[in-house]
């Protein structure tokens, strides 16, 4: 009993001593799983006027500054220009008030991928994280990269356009520097994100109080018979929607974050009914500024729209435009950045998407692998694609599932009348927002087919081969490629699954 109370004496001496041999690091792992839990459960820490301001920073980016051109082009008149671009923000208005509703009715953050897992099943909720993974997020990503990229170059090319090899490398070069800087720190990411947001603000507002002081002086000579040889079919206006909606894309970003919104039931219908009206008001008065110093024929011919207003208007110190409109597309694409790894982090916990991209580092609490990957997917579609391609390809993709989640909100008032709704849209709004999605996506392919929109068909139908393999049936063979993969990525980016960090 002596010498066995002796060796318990001597191993719990050791276990002190193994104990005692390791006190510094305490702390940091403290650190570390207190920051973790605040990066998978944070606290409700955002209001109504942070609530706004997402919105309006969110949604105002590089489309103000491109899409003008392309909803002209589509409509050949100023009078339906103006017009697409208020319906497009009334369209965004009540699509997001039927997004309001899901969002307080199921309290998830993901955006669509709950709603649709929730009315639908796991396959349309997969389908929608596989396409968000692989179509929408990382040609988002490209099209605002290369948008900053023709401002960045313009002013070196005067009447001329850059050379298309200098805006893919320069557009390629941003995605890389961006994706760097939210890998490395989340609070770099978000100071960079706030300095950005503020200096797109600048430039809105130049641009809108020079338009009201032209406007003042008598320059309407452009808005006389506005609606003379305008071009209207349902396939132009679907066009021009697909441009005009690009730029109030990211109407639905509060839904991301659910988790973190303080009294969601007053916060996000409220944020929603003023941020995006305010967007709306600013959208149509940069565009009528744009139209008081340029005539249609001027306004298309113009390879960055905003550079040409302020060549015209702020003459000798045009170079401001320029500058703060590549602000405020760096800043988009930053935020896009930013916020990437939710949905791949919501899907990871579902088992519906590839375990590594939903890890973070270990060292840097960053969801690295997915912001790697979604930057790797962008420089990709930079290669081929022009922005108005993009652009249309994108609206393509996105409004299907749009329409989906929607349609999943009328579903819902039938299959789920159990489920609280502490906000509750009346019925004709989702089914509006339905019908125009239907319209949206069924118009191009009817009246102007192309190739493009068939590959995205099929593209989001190859994911069911996808699901089969790696998620229904999880076949042997299919585990076996994927983990010796994720093992070595895994110690590569010395990344862990979130949960192991936070427990």
């Amino acid at each position: 009993m002596g010498e066995e109370s002796l060796r318990k004496r001597k191993g719990g001496d050791k276990g002190r001593e193994d104990t005692q041999s390791i006190p510094s690091h305490e702390p940091q792992k403290t650190n570390l799983q207190k920051q973790a839990k605040l990066f998978l459960f944070p606290l409700r820490s955002v209001g109504l006027i942070s609530g706004i301001c997402m919105i309006v920073g969110t949604i105002i980016g590089s489309g103000i500054f491109v899409s003008p051109k392309s909803v002209l082009a589509n409509v050949e008149a100023v009078g339906p220009c103006l017009t697409i671009w208020a319906a497009c923000g009334v369209l965004a208005t009540l699509g997001a008030l039927c997004f309001a509703e899901l969002g307080t009715m199921i309290t998830k953050s993901g955006g669509e991928y709950p709603y649709l897992m929730e009315a639908f099943g796991p396959i349309p909720a997969f389908l929608f994280s596989w396409t968000s993974l692989l179509v929408t997020k990382p040609s988002s990503f490209a099209i605002i990269c290369l948008s900053f990229a023709e401002y960045a170059s313009a002013p070196f090319f005067p009447g001329c356009d850059p050379p298309q090899a200098v805006i893919k490398c320069l557009a390629a070069a941003a995605i890389v520097v961006i994706t760097i800087v939210n890998s490395l720190s989340v609070k770099l990411g978000s100071y960079l994100q706030n300095f950005l947001t503020a200096a797109k603000m600048i430039i809105v507002t130049i641009i809108i109080v020079s338009g009201i002081v032209l406007l003042a002086q008598g320059k309407t000579e452009n808005f006389k018979d506005s609606f003379k040889d305008s071009k209207i079919s349902i396939s132009s206006i679907s066009l021009a929607f697909y441009n005009g909606l690009w730029a109030y894309d990211g109407w639905n970003q509060l839904n991301y974050i659910t988790e973190e919104l303080k009294n969601p039931y007053r916060n996000l219908p409220l944020s929603i009914i003023i941020g995006i009206p305010l967007v709306t008001v600013c959208y149509v008065l940069i565009n009528v500024s744009y139209f008081t110093v340029m005539t249609s024929t001027e306004l298309l011919q113009s390879q960055a729209v905003a550079v040409t207003f302020g060549d015209r208007v702020l003459y000798p110190a045009s170079w401001i435009v320029p500058l703060f409109v590549v602000f405020s597309t760096i800043g988009s694409a930053n935020g896009t950045c930013f916020t990437a790894g939710r949905l791949v982090y919501v899907a990871g916990r579902e088992g519906h998407m590839l375990k590594v991209l939903s890890y973070i580092s270990v060292k840097r609490l960053t969801p690295a692998p997915a912001i790697i990957f979604y930057g790797a997917i962008a420089i990709i579609y930079i290669i081929p694609g022009d922005i108005e391609t993009l652009i249309n390809y994108f609206s393509f993709a996105v409004w299907i599932f749009y329409g989906l989640t929607v349609f999943a909100l009328i579903v819902m008032r039938f299959t789920r009348k159990q489920l609280e709704r502490p906000i509750r849209v009346p019925i004709i709004i989702p089914v509006i927002v339905t019908l125009v999605s239907i319209v949206l996506v069924l118009a191009p392919i009817i009246s102007a087919p192309e190739l493009a929109y068939l590959y995205c068909i099929l593209f989001i139908l190859s994911g069911l081969i996808v699901y089969a393999l790696f998620v229904h049936f999880q076949f042997s063979w299919a585990q076996k490629i994927s983990n010796p993969i994720t093992m070595h990525l895994q110690m590569l980016l010395e990344v862990v699954p979130a949960e192991e960090v936070a427990t």
